[in-house]
This record gives structure tokens, sequence and C-alpha cells, in this order.
């Protein structure tokens, strides 16, 4: 954006908070959580939680295809290479995710697997291109706003007759999710988990729209506002949030209307159409199995999916006793919650994905040091005076 600095002026900030403020029912909670964790991240590092009034809480979604990604599925990338001597290609996120035994893509690449880090699909393609002899596969990771890249590549490898390269698919859906999430025991059964309201995802809204979220609104009763990342976004899409549930109304509404429209990107949804469908089931990190929620490669296309070259099954894997990374993407527990964050699980040394996710939550509490106990900031904040 060419004029970002608009979207972080404090005099606005102000502003925003003092409506917020005068408009938040004292006698009522506000639960507004947000699907995605460039929303976190911001709020933590603008202290946008700082400047709500007590009754205006923010809780914790999914966070990123990085932080819902099952310890199965990494498994899975570990064997292509351990076992089928393939070059995996992979963004860079995925490399310190921890999987079964102890393991991890970077812990495979130090004891001679060949795991490259790449930024594109494009660099991938580019790999296979120079090593014909080898089989290239394309660890394809993503909410709906990396999808289309990975479709390209699909269509570009078919065009060109790549017969060394194939992709891992593992896509997802964030409406579905949503759906999971309000559909679980711990929102409509036990309470346990409160949610008034969602911040729409910004990036997965510019490619699907706003549309989609219609349903969520009308079927569960809950206000939706599709909110941009920065911190001026997310204060005034907490407003829009509290309007709504103060006069009892439950409608999708863009504050990202500079970037978001209600039908979306159609040519590229349509691109995405053209080369996958549909799972019946994926299993998320956190919800478990969730019915309609990933996309895999269409039939037309199957000799670039890795599954079917390399049949891969699925393994029986759990998270790190004690990792609350489930119960944290749930929204159900905070990071500081979990016995093993800031202990034995840190960014250097970290025992589940929400921490090694630049969008995780734990990240976040991390970096922004939300963990800390107001003493503890007060303390450093005079040490770095000195």
């Amino acid at each position: 954006m060419k004029y970002i600095e608009e979207f972080r002026q404090h005099e606005l900030a102000v502003k925003l908070a003092k409506a917020i403020e005068a408009e938040a029912d004292s006698s009522r909670q506000y639960n507004l959580m947000e699907f995605c964790g460039g929303h976190t991240h911001a709020i933590f590092r603008y202290g946008v939680q700082d400047l709500m009034p007590e009754n205006v809480r923010f809780v914790h979604g999914p966070g990123c295809p990085v932080c819902v990604l099952p310890i199965a599925r990494i498994d899975n990338a570990i064997e292509l290479v351990e076992r089928h001597d393939v070059i995996l290609c992979t963004y860079g996120d995925m490399l310190r995710v921890p999987a079964s035994g102890r393991k991890s893509l970077i812990k495979v690449k130090a004891n001679g697997g060949d795991v490259r880090m790449v930024y594109s699909t494009q660099d991938a393609l580019r790999i296979a291109r120079e090593n014909p002899e080898r089989q290239v596969v394309f660890f394809a990771i993503g909410f709906e706003t990396t999808t289309p890249p990975t479709a390209v590549a699909l269509k570009q490898a078919k065009a060109e007759g790549l017969k060394n390269f194939t992709i891992f698919c593992n896509h997802v859906l964030t409406p579905a999710a949503i759906q999971n999430i309000l559909e679980s025991p711990e929102v409509r059964e036990l309470g346990s988990v409160s949610i008034d309201g969602f911040f729409g995802p910004s990036h997965v809204s510019s490619v699907i729209g706003s549309r989609p979220y219609e349903f969520f609104a009308e079927e569960f009763g809950k206000p939706v506002v599709i909110a941009g990342f920065e911190p001026l976004d997310v204060m005034q899409s907490a407003l829009m949030l509290i309007r709504q549930l103060n006069e009892g109304r439950h409608e999708v509404e863009n504050e990202y209307t500079r970037v978001v429209t209600r039908e979306g990107n159609t040519k590229a949804q349509a691109l995405v159409a053209e080369v996958m469908e549909l799972r019946r089931s994926f299993e998320w990190r956190g919800l478990g199995l969730v019915p309609y929620s990933a996309l895999k490669i269409k039939e037309a296309y199957a000799e670039f999916d890795a599954e079917r070259r390399f049949e891969l099954q699925p393994s029986d894997a759990t998270d790190v006793k004690g990792c609350e990374c489930p119960a944290i993407l749930r929204g159900t527990k905070k990071p500081t919650d979990c016995k093993l964050f800031g202990t034995v699980c840190t960014p250097e040394n970290p025992k589940g994905s929400c921490m090694v996710s630049s969008e995780g939550a734990c990240a976040a509490y991390w970096t922004y040091g939300r963990f800390r106990k107001p003493e503890d900031k007060q303390n450093s904040t005079k040490e770095s005076a000195a």
C-alpha cells in the first residue's frame, strides 16, 4: 500500500479507542475472534488490546495454515525425502515445525536430505527443470490466498510435460474451519469459548470475497467484519462488530473495501476450480477431521499429485506431550496457559507449530512480550532507559 502510515496514525487510534469505549455496553462482554494470525500479530504489535475497554476481548483462532497442519502431513513430507529421495521444495515456515520422533524438515536437511526453501511455486518449477533426473515435489500449503499460484504451477507443469514434478497438496479452506469452530462443543454445548463475532480474514477474502461468510452470519447469528491488517483496520472493525452486537444485527460487513469485494477474485476462483476439487474430509491440528475443508488435485492432473505418485498414507502421529497448540488454535486456551510456553518451547526451540509460524499466537505472545507480567515489563523498560 502506498500510504500505509495513514492506517497507523496515533491520533486516529486514540479517537477510535474513545468511540469504542463510548459504545461498548459496560453491562456485557464482547468476545471477538480473529481467525487470521495476521490480525493477532497486528493486535499485539501495536498494542490494540491495550486500547480496548476491559469488556472487549480478542479470542485467537486457528491463525495460519502452518499452525493448523497436522503432524501426519509433515511426516509424509519427511517420508518423501527419506524414503523416496525427492527434492522437496517448501516455504521457510515449514522447515522447523516439529514432526514425529523429534524430527523436522530442517533436521532432515541437516542429515543430508535434499530439502530446499523456496519463495514461490515458480522456484520449484525451475528446480524441476534444472534437475530432470530427480523427482521434485512442491510442499503446497496455505489458505485460499496461496492456492491460485499452486494451480498455475499445475497447469504449467502439464503444458511443459514436466514428468519429474509433483505437488503435495495441503491447501485448506477457511469457511469450513469457521463452521467447525461454531459447531464445536466448546462453543455450542459447553460454552467454554464464547464468540460473539468474527474478524474476517483479509487476504483470504480478497480471493473468495465476503459472500461465503453470509452463511455464518445468518445460520449462527454471528456478525462478521472483513478487516484489514493495519491497527486502525482492526480497531474500526472492532467498532463495527460492537455496533452490530448492540443493535442485535448479524451481518457481513466489509471494512477492507480497498481490497475486498463481495464476489472476490473470480478469475482466481475459476483457475483453482479447473485443477482442484474438495476433499471429503481433512485433518486440522486442533480441530480434527473437518468435512470438505481442503482441496485435492483433480483426476485430469493426477500425474502431478505426489500423494498418488508416491502412494502416501496417513500416519498415526500425535502432538508433543504437554503442547497446548490444539487448544490454542480452537481459542479454548491462550499461549500463557501452556506449561511449555517460554520454558522448553521458545522460537529457538519450538515444540509446536504456534511458536514456529510467523503468524502463530505463541510467536506473537513471545515476540511482543505478552507473556510478561506488568511489573516485568516496567523493569525491562527501566533497564532499557538506563
